[in-house]
């Protein structure tokens, strides 16, 4: 016994020495302090604990790793959205790059390096890191609040409703880089603002360890979307933490089209009445690809309403795995939540672990959850054949549809053509099926 505790105990400071280059002063903030207090008690997470129970984050925490700046991008065209103007934010391996980036900013809006922002908004930074992420209590929430690179920290000031979208590039280009990318965003009083986070592989494998803390104050609205990107050999663990106070509007859709092992962690804190919450989500996987989405709302006031709807497409022997869980608390009356998950397997190796969750202490609530899974339905293709569609262009008709009914929910029309593009084109070789 005290054998293996002295093994677990290696592994760990083997680990935590690839980004012990990186300050750890204690005095730097409250939340570092306690992140290295929670980094000294915490292991890693195993398949023991219920909430990593289909994910083994053995390939992650074996191996070795690189902080070490690259700007030799210089190309960032295909990173892009074509027709979609932004404010642009450009992270290479982790680290800001300014050449790349356009924050150029009016009246009512800031967008800062989160790094620069510690320096010149103490006070609001200070106000606001890590006091909704998981840090005392998740290994990787810890890791990123000790050792976080860099990231950025963005304002939407009262009244001000952003003209463009703010988009987030984070480009890997080095093997096995490492890098624990720090978001913060505070948007205020009746604001509105729509958010881009991209993550993309150029070259090489990396492990992105990311951390996001949003808080969406009375009557504002944040449409977030996060698109996932990274190569088989990439993994990534990305937690978004929010916070919404009475009449806001939150929706995020979350596109993973690649990745080796990717973990989601959605957490919702719904802290005012009148508001929504929605989140959406689709995975696609192929290979030996492990798709992982936890999400948690939790209804603290009353009238509100959050739904959610992943759906997953998986083929060769790759594995999605989806656990929401809705909490309403004993004062949340009149809430409507909703909760669907979605797997389609295109192959008999392909699995999905489904767990739509509801805790309900409230009596006066209309809630509901589902989860499918199974094949193509043979008979719609059968249908299809019979007007004249070939099995393959019925198939890949039928898949591609499947999919999109996340997409209808993105309301950046551009980026939404941009995917449907990029969703057909991969089954384009359906008839292998």
């Amino acid at each position: 016994m005290v054998e293996a505790m002295e093994n677990i105990a290696s592994k760990k400071a083997q680990f935590l020495s690839n980004f012990l280059a990186k300050d750890t002063d204690v005095n730097s903030s409250l939340a570092k302090q306690e992140a290295l207090k929670a980094l000294e008690n915490l292991e890693f997470p195993t398949t023991r604990d219920e909430y990593w129970k289909y994910t083994r984050v053995g390939k992650i925490t074996s191996a070795k790793y690189s902080q070490i700046p690259s700007f030799k991008v210089s190309d960032i065209s295909n990173y892009c959205i074509e027709g979609l103007e932004t404010y642009r934010v450009v992270f290479v391996n982790g680290f800001f790059s300014e050449e790349l980036s356009d924050i150029s900013t009016n009246q009512g809006v800031s967008i800062l390096p989160i790094a620069k922002a510690r320096k010149e908004n103490t006070d609001e930074i200070e106000q606001y890191f890590g006091k909704l992420s998981k840090h005392k209590t998740q290994f990787f929430s810890a890791l990123n609040t000790v050792f976080n690179t860099n990231g950025v920290f963005v304002k939407i000031a009262k009244n001000s409703i952003l003209e463009k979208p703010i988009h987030i590039i984070n480009i890997t280009n080095a093997e096995s880089a490492a890098f624990n990318p720090r978001n913060l965003f505070v948007v205020e009083e009746n604001a509105e603002v729509q958010i881009i986070n991209s993550y993309e592989t150029s070259s090489g494998s990396s492990f992105t360890n990311a951390t996001t803390e949003i808080y969406v104050k009375e009557g504002a609205k944040v449409d977030s979307y996060i698109l996932q990107n990274e190569s088989d050999t990439s993994k990534q663990i990305n937690e978004i933490d929010v916070l919404q106070e009475s009449n806001t509007t939150y929706s995020a859709t979350t596109i993973t089209l690649n990745g080796g092992l990717v973990r989601n962690n959605h957490n919702i804190e719904v802290r005012g009445q009148g508001s929504e919450t929605n989140l959406f989500g689709l995975y696609l996987t192929s290979g030996n690809q492990h798709i992982d989405n936890h999400t948690i709302v939790d209804h603290i006031e009353p009238n509100c309403e959050s739904n959610e709807v992943y759906i997953g497409v998986m083929d060769d022997k790759s594995t999605a795995v989806f656990n929401g869980k809705v909490f309403v608390r004993s004062e949340a009356q009149k809430t409507n939540a909703y909760q669907q998950n979605k797997n389609m397997l295109l192959t008999d190796d392909a699995s999905a672990y489904s767990k739509p969750e509801l805790e309900i202490y409230a009596d006066d609530v209309k809630c509901s959850h589902g989860s499918t899974t199974g094949q193509v339905d043979e008979e719609a293709i059968f249908y299809l054949r019979t007007r004249g569609v070939s099995e393959a262009n019925a198939r890949k008709m039928m898949i591609c549809a499947f999919a999109h009914e996340i997409l209808d929910n993105i309301k950046i029309e551009v980026l939404r053509e941009m995917l449907e593009i990029q969703i057909d084109e991969r089954f384009v070789l359906v008839e292998s099926l």
